[in-house]
């Protein structure tokens, strides 16, 4: 299925007069970078290298950047948090749960989604909503959860049923 910018087989819209097509079979997906801010680098280290287990990429002092997945996942230094600080916490409804406000995070397949969980399991996190399968039995089944960072940021790890499933069908 083909369709405006970059999309996904089966998303069945066309495309507005000029707007170019792109199948997702012509593109390979690229590397997103996020950047959050952190009340403590030393703390974000130990975080996100020992409990989640990403490598640590580049830094400087105010910041440093890890490999999330093969995304670029990177801690700044605000001094303003405080050592206690953390980042305030919102939450919408979403399949009787209280999904954070902003999130960000990575879909992974299975294996790894259930090796992360154990892992996390081990680790004493701050667990938003725990593992479980929501949207049962239609396009959108996936495993989640979401954690927070030492200083607040909400993070969702995820896994789709079919991972080939379109991350987009309804």
């Amino acid at each position: 299925m083909r369709r405006c910018g970059i999309s996904w087989r089966g998303a069945g819209r066309s495309c507005p007069r000029g707007a170019p097509e792109v199948s997702i079979a012509a593109v390979a997906l690229t590397p997103f970078h996020v950047a959050v801010q952190v009340r403590d680098l030393g703390e974000a280290r130990r975080f996100y290298g020992e409990v989640l287990g990403l490598a640590e990429g580049r830094s400087a002092p105010d910041w440093v950047d890890f490999n999330m997945y093969g995304h670029q996942f990177v801690c700044h230094l605000n001094s303003e948090l405080g050592a206690q600080g953390r980042i305030g916490l919102h939450v919408n409804p979403v399949d009787g749960h209280g999904v954070p406000v902003p999130h960000c995070g990575v879909v992974l397949e299975l294996r790894a989604w259930r090796e992360l969980a154990e892992r996390l399991r081990r680790h004493e996190v701050d667990w938003v909503i725990e593992p479980h399968t929501r949207f049962a039995n239609t396009a959108g089944e996936q495993s989640t959860f979401f954690i927070r960072d030492p200083s607040g940021n909400a993070l969702e790890f995820k896994s789709f049923r079919n991972i080939a499933t379109p991350l987009f069908a309804k």
